[in-house]
């Protein structure tokens, strides 16, 4: 066993690469449609995913969201520090492997069913439940709504890509009980029934090798950090590290 750090923006990189080679998402790019909704950890996906198939030339992630949480000093000054919301790219939607460039999931949903794949990031993710939630501000539900229309009504398969500095230990459902009764201010909560990869699943994924997280936090940049606890069969620890050391300098996202 050996132990390792990563750093949020390190591991929104573990996870996309894993993503990309997830064996539902390789084989939908080859026929199906996939979504990935516009997201911050989902802008790593994009690019893991665009370059693999050689149409990573126009991709930006610097605008690849909706929503983003910033420091107090950056949020009072985001007018300022943020591309105006009329650049918003669009999702990533690839369909039989060929990126449909401005496209959003509402474009394509009605056509999104079985075997499509639907990306989309999350905001809590509870390790015991094996279940992951989204915050909500748009007063329709947003794009996990318009989602779940696909997914729980035509079967699409919805993957939801999310770091382990999402943690909480809260049942989900309690938390948005709480957050939607009326009356309640601030954002509204949705916990997704889709398939998690955190750093665990993603190394998992890449290597064969089992993860515990058996620490977090850090100063200087590491902020957020989490510590893994690695373990396997010789060739999957040494996959594991060479996976982990890839990822490492990664550097901090910049809106």
């Amino acid at each position: 066993m050996f132990q390792f750090a990563l750093t949020p923006a390190a591991g929104k990189r573990l996870i996309a690469k894993a993503t990309a080679r997830h064996p539902a998402v390789r084989a939908a790019l080859a026929e199906r449609t996939v979504a990935i909704i516009a997201g911050t950890t989902n802008g790593y996906v994009a690019e893991e995913i665009l370059s693999d198939l050689g149409q990573g030339g126009d991709f930006c992630r610097q605008r690849f969201f909706r929503g983003v949480t910033l420091p107090p000093k950056k949020a009072a000054d985001a007018a300022d520090n943020l591309a105006p919301a009329s650049d918003f790219p669009g999702d990533v939607v690839i369909v039989k492997g060929v990126w449909q460039k401005g496209k959003t999931l509402f474009d394509v949903l009605d056509n999104i069913g079985e075997g499509d794949i639907i990306l989309k990031g999350a905001n809590a993710v509870n390790l015991a439940q094996r279940q992951a939630a989204i915050l909500i501000g748009h007063p329709k539900g947003g794009t996990i709504i318009a989602a779940l229309q696909a997914v729980v009504g035509r079967r699409a398969h919805l993957i939801l890509p999310v770091g382990l500095e999402k943690r909480i230990s809260a049942p989900l459902s309690e938390v948005a009980q709480r957050l939607n009764i009326p009356g309640a201010a601030g954002w509204r909560f949705m916990p997704a029934p889709g398939e998690i990869i955190t750093e665990i699943e993603a190394l998992r994924l890449l290597s064969g090798a089992e993860a515990e997280l058996i620490a977090g936090g850090g100063v200087g940049g590491a902020e957020g950090a989490i510590w893994l606890a690695i373990r396997g069969s010789q060739d999957e620890e040494s996959r594991a590290r060479a996976v982990l050391e890839a990822v490492a300098s990664e550097p901090p996202f910049t809106p």
